[in-house]
């Protein structure tokens, strides 16, 4: 078999038949890649794969470097040229066009070609290749984009088939390495797209990754590379989840502490098909609220007043779980919205139902 088909000529004859370039492929995957405007100039530059266009550039994993503790930034040009000591808008996943939070203007230290093991200094990149970046892993934590033009828009943030339910518990043996352990979670987090490191109530350390395997690998890592520390490990457990199966059979009320506003809230399913639509993306926080009150209403016959007034989702803002506002003529009700998103924030979290 491998003198007939030897897999790496194979795969690499596979992909340069089969696969478009990226002038072509970017034709039609702006839509699905960009998530401003379709006419403005980074997404006209993504379309047409333009050099001259703004930059635009997703960075989607970190890769360690020999340099203890740095990362390069990998990732893909979609427009424009990126090159050594340009300034640019790095731009994280909870970026928002007109905000200043998780966004930082910074100039590119250097740019490198990878190949395999082996990295190459090179002047600039154009568009339509991936590449390197050396300075950027201080201002992103697992992946971002990068722009030049001021109003510019995030490029979709990566989904993953799998998520990250099989959690363990990690401490030090020696209780005075806890801030090389603490480093080491913070590197281990940013080297692998797919795991998630937290701390509990509680004060334990907890690293989350997609299965027992993926979970021994991250572990040794951390143990080896990271943290370069002894550790104690907690035998793996999967996360607890749990749903609305049904319409809450009473109303919840709560009262404000002077007694004078009452607060009234019910939980119910979300229809069958909803919840995936929200992770695949087809509807999303961020999208215009009308475009997305008409999928709602043509597709799961929602009202269309209330399909407009969905406050949040959640978890973290981004999960598969609704808060709407389905009250009639009330006043000020805007005003206590932040205090009522960040309760339902949280009570999401816990569960970590959909």
């Amino acid at each position: 078999m491998r003198k007939w088909l030897p897999a790496g000529d194979t795969m690499l004859q596979m992909i340069t038949i089969h696969l478009p370039s990226p002038l072509t492929a970017q034709r039609y995957r702006m839509e699905l890649l960009y998530e401003g405007p379709h006419d403005d100039p980074c997404a006209i530059g993504i379309k047409t794969c333009d050099q001259k266009a703004p930059l635009m550039m997703y960075v989607s994993k970190m890769v360690p470097t020999t340099d203890k503790g740095r990362f390069y930034a990998f990732g893909r040009v979609f427009s424009g040229i990126v090159g050594t000591g340009m300034k640019c808008r790095i731009m994280g996943p909870n970026y928002t066009p007109g905000k200043r939070e998780d966004l930082f203007i910074k100039p590119i230290q250097r740019t490198i070609l990878m190949m395999g093991r082996y990295v190459e200094a090179i002047e600039d990149v154009p568009c339509g290749n991936i590449v390197g970046l050396v300075g950027v892993d201080q201002y992103l934590i697992k992946t971002g984009t990068i722009s030049t033009y001021e109003h510019a828009h995030n490029l979709r943030v990566m989904k993953f088939s799998v998520s990250p339910v099989v959690r363990v518990a990690v401490e030090a043996k020696n209780p005075s390495d806890l801030p090389k352990l603490v480093e080491g979670l913070k590197r281990l987090a940013k080297s692998d797209p797919m795991v998630q490191c937290s701390i509990e109530e509680s004060g334990e350390h907890i690293v989350a990754g997609a299965g027992e395997l993926h979970l021994e690998i991250c572990l040794k890592d951390l143990e080896e590379d990271h943290a370069c520390i002894p550790l104690k490990k907690s035998d793996p457990v999967v996360s607890y989840r749990e749903t609305v199966s049904e319409p809450s059979s009473q109303i919840c009320l709560s009262k404000s502490p002077n007694k004078h506003n009452r607060l009234f809230m019910t939980a119910g399913p979300l229809p069958d098909g909803l919840a995936e639509d929200i992770d695949k993306g087809e509807v999303a926080p961020r999208q215009d609220p009308k475009v997305r009150a008409r999928y709602l209403v043509e597709k799961y016959e929602w009202d269309a007043t209330e399909s407009r007034k969905i406050w949040c989702f959640g978890p973290e803002g981004t999960g598969p779980n609704l808060l709407m506002d389905v009250s009639k003529g009330v006043q000020y009700l805007n005003e206590i919205k932040d205090s009522v998103v960040a309760g339902f924030q949280w009570a999401t979290k816990e569960v970590g139902g959909a």
